[in-house]
């Protein structure tokens, strides 16, 4: 390029418009005129090069932005999609055992299943479900759980504060109820009693849930594996769809009772 520029300058201007701002006239190539135009022309190169450097570092930076969003959405569906099998098994369990004697209490808690697999197919495909609908999805799976249960269980579900136009991830807290009948009515002989407290504070939801401890195990299960598949798919979900200033998860037991406090934004 300096060859190229020094003969047309040269050819179309003359000698003497070679290097007019050089120590000297010049008629024929020299090495201070090539290392002085190479100079030159580096922070043209340099400026050109930060330019396209830049514009390829922020069209990577949009690509990869883009692929961990979709593989944040793919995750959360995989693990939202995982919750209905998993809460079906047990329900179909149950609804098994009670045909087995002949329970007439067999058709009413198919109804009530019916209605909870019409919520989850069709009223959770959104990232965010209605916190009212939330809790009469939870209030059906209570009523499908007391018509088993009869007498022996005891649940108490308390509700303060405005639940209107509060919206949560669907069916994040039923996993927290199916837990406290999964690991407290079914392990534990005699009253059951399982107490839900919903408490809507400015925009954010204090959610509390105490049941017994199992009684009536082979062997002492760690807090670890008392929560079980369950729980650890919530943290997955709460991790990823949520910021972690927007919650916070407490899980421990305390006087036999197991114990699980969620604060998350729901406004």
């Amino acid at each position: 390029m300096v060859v190229v520029k020094f003969n047309l300058t040269y050819l179309l201007f003359g000698p003497d418009k070679i290097w007019p701002e050089g120590p000297e006239h010049i008629s024929r190539l020299s090495l201070n005129y090539a290392i002085d135009m190479m100079i030159g022309e580096l922070y043209v190169v340099g400026f050109v090069a930060a330019i396209k450097i830049t514009l390829d570092f922020l069209k990577e930076h949009k690509r990869v932005a883009d692929l961990e969003k979709t593989q944040l959405e793919t995750e959360l569906q995989f693990l939202k999609n995982q919750i209905s099998p998993h809460f079906f098994f047990n329900t179909l369990n149950n609804i098994y055992s009670l045909s087995v004697v002949k329970s007439n209490k067999t058709p009413k808690i198919i109804l009530k299943l019916s209605e909870l697999m019409r919520y989850m197919l069709y009223d959770t495909k959104a990232k965010r479900q209605s916190l009212q609908n939330e809790i009469m999805c939870i209030q059906n799976y209570l009523d499908l759980e007391r018509v088993r249960y009869d007498d022996s269980l005891e649940v108490n579900m308390y509700i303060s504060g405005d639940i209107q136009d509060k919206e949560i991830a669907p069916i994040l807290l039923l996993t927290f109820v199916e837990n406290a009948f999964k690991h407290g009515a079914n392990k534990n002989i005699g009253k059951v009693k399982i107490d839900i407290n919903f408490k809507i504070k400015e925009k954010f939801l204090y959610f509390t849930i105490t049941n017994p401890m199992p009684l009536i195990t082979s062997h002492k299960n760690n807090l670890k594996q008392a929560s079980g598949i369950g729980l650890e798919n919530v943290k997955k979900r709460l991790a990823l769809g949520y910021d972690k200033n927007d919650y916070k998860l407490v899980i421990h037991n305390k006087n036999n009772k197991f114990i699980v406090k969620l604060k998350i934004k729901v406004g």
